[in-house]
């Protein structure tokens, strides 16, 4: 299936989220994402806004009753709240749902025209009972779940590729033999304690290009042919490149180009949906890190529209 431009979801509230002044996460990338996405690529990228927030009953395929209630209505511990890293407010809470009912626009978007990226995404840190490292909400398996509940796939590869390890993933879907999940990530790193995902690659801290380029391959040409999956779940995470602050390794912006290409062709090449989430990336040069992030927008661009 071709396509004559690449779905985007977002939303202006993405990047709308009152921080405490220094904090670490980088709110504004998404919006400046999106205006660099449309600066270069013009009419080959397809904007689409958030249509619905993600619901209690879809959060609740994954997600514990209990701890969705306490998040929605401020009742989580100021512990479980400093574990999540962001304070609460009703913004938010708005801003949560938003961002996951994106990821699940943006895997139906896939369904239809074989390819869609949300400018957001990537909670992979969110266990079924409490969040952590700035997740709330599984995004990704909240997604995989809804496409398998739909009947629209039957088996959901989540290929993770954000530095630090998909933790919240591994427990989310650990019991749910149609959804595979894949961590390749810098072993001495958040989180302290890992969990098991149906497989793990923790790589050495500083490594470079070649050797990282070709684990990536291996594992997801590994994983493709023993699973079998009929959808790919993509975590783009850029915090692998050299100037992030919390990544440890040593990937170049052409580093992270040819691995966002190598996932999307092979996704093309057999022709397997594949949704990408832009995942984590923490430089605080916003100009910077919106020049790393757009290589995944770049790749899907060379692989599906050009």
């Amino acid at each position: 299936m071709t396509t004559l431009s690449l779905p985007l979801v977002f939303h202006p509230i993405y990047s709308q989220l009152t921080l405490p002044k220094n904090h670490r996460f980088p709110i504004e990338k998404y919006l400046t994402l999106k205006d660099a996405a449309i600066k270069k690529h013009g009419s080959k990228v397809n904007v689409n806004l958030v249509s619905h927030p993600i619901s209690t009953e879809q959060l609740k395929q994954i997600h514990q009753t209990d701890y969705i209630h306490n998040f929605l209505t401020n009742k989580l511990t100021d512990k479980e709240m400093k574990r999540i890293g962001f304070p609460w407010s009703e913004q938010f809470v708005s801003r949560t749902l938003t961002a996951v009912g994106g990821t699940l626009q943006t895997a139906r978007l896939a369904v239809e025209h074989s390819v869609a990226i949300n400018l957001t995404g990537g909670y992979h840190h969110a266990h079924p009972d409490f969040g952590s490292g700035f997740c709330v909400f599984n995004d990704l398996s909240i997604a995989a779940q809804t496409l398998l509940d739909e009947g629209k796939v039957n088996r959901v590869l989540i290929f993770d590729c954000d530095v630090h390890q998909g933790d919240g993933t591994a427990t989310c879907v650990a019991d749910n033999p149609d959804i595979f999940s894949l961590s390749i990530h810098c072993e001495k790193n958040f989180p302290t304690r890992k969990q098991q995902s149906d497989w793990d690659i923790g790589l050495d801290k500083h490594l470079e290009d070649d050797h990282y380029l070709a684990q990536v391959n291996d594992a997801l040409i590994s994983a493709f042919h023993s699973f079998k999956p009929d959808f790919i779940i993509y975590d783009a995470g850029v915090d692998i490149h050299q100037d992030d602050d919390l990544g440890l390794l040593n990937i170049t912006t052409e580093g992270i180009y040819q691995r966002d290409l190598m996932v999307f062709q092979l996704a093309k090449q057999h022709n397997i949906p594949v949704m990408a989430v832009i995942g984590g990336g923490y430089q605080r040069d916003i100009k910077a890190l919106t020049d790393v992030h757009i290589q995944l927008i770049n790749a899907a661009i060379d692989t599906f529209i050009n």
